[in-house]
């Protein structure tokens, strides 16, 4: 039984990420990532290579949610794939240097930085906060890289999808909200496929890595998160139209107010020998 648990924990992480992503419109990452450190804490983890686990097996489930994402909106013709090919060199070399950086930082500080994340998905989810769209002339190729680049940095160092920053571009760019939604899917993909390469590389060699770990990817959860993901994303969707969207959407809000709350605390540099570096 002890052997089951963790993969049916697993399994549990894979329908309530998928579940609130069919029914926010989020990427599972917001998800994944805080209950994937909950759960390799209580598996004793070492505390060293937990929370890099936790990113990078977040970013490498992303890419199955990213594929399927892709299918559903490219059947009804949502992609803008113009807005793709500008965004995604920038998406690429972002995400690989997000990764970089955050194979060199404490988990701690990865902790804590992830906490403050969740504080402003919080933020934006309860009140709603819409960015205004840009006058004048669309972005140019500088601003479109620069922008990319953005995006995949904090995909990087967060795992996830980046649709919670890909999304507010996009419509400040002044592109309709469904095309928005649908082309931050698509960019999904790249910043998961660099990301969690970036990931598996930088974790290779590593001694305090569990068995069954691809780098920084633990394989157990990687499948069992995929196996539920996918269904219950359908399900969250139709379950979408059917509440009450000012409640869910604060109701998601307080959730990730009270984990980023609590990342934090527990993570500040104080305390014996406690220290970020």
């Amino acid at each position: 039984m002890e052997i089951i648990t963790p993969y049916l924990v697993y399994l549990g992480i894979g329908a309530v990420a998928g579940l609130v992503a069919g029914v926010f419109g989020l990427g599972g990452g917001a998800v994944v990532v805080p209950v994937l450190i909950f759960a390799f804490q209580w598996q004793g983890m070492a505390p060293e290579v937990l929370t890099h686990m936790a990113i990078g097996t977040s970013l490498a489930t992303i890419v199955v949610t990213a594929l399927s994402a892709i299918r559903t909106h490219q059947r009804r013709g949502a992609i803008r794939w113009r807005l793709v090919a500008q965004l995604a060199p920038g998406v690429l070399v972002g995400t690989v240097l997000g990764g970089l950086v955050a194979a060199r930082l404490k988990g701690e500080l990865l902790q804590f930085s992830f906490g403050a994340f969740l504080l402003l998905v919080a933020f934006q989810m309860a009140f709603g906060v819409r960015v205004q769209a840009r006058e004048g002339q669309p972005p140019g190729r500088a601003l479109q890289t620069g922008a990319g680049a953005t995006i995949g940095f904090a995909s990087g160092i967060f795992g996830i999808g980046g649709g919670s920053l890909t999304v507010p571009y996009l419509s400040w760019c002044r592109e309709p909200m469904v095309i928005a939604v649908a082309t931050s899917s698509a960019l999904g993909l790249p910043i998961a496929l660099s990301g969690a390469s970036t990931y598996v590389f930088g974790g290779h060699g590593d001694l305090a890595l569990p068995e069954w770990s691809w780098g920084f990817v633990y394989l157990p959860a990687l499948l069992g998160i995929i196996a539920t993901s996918t269904p219950f994303a359908r399900w969250g969707a139709r379950l979408a139209h059917s509440l009450p969207e000012r409640i869910l959407r604060r109701s998601f809000a307080l959730v990730s107010l009270l984990i980023g709350v609590q990342f934090m605390v527990r993570n500040l540099p104080f305390g014996a020998g406690q220290s970020w570096f």
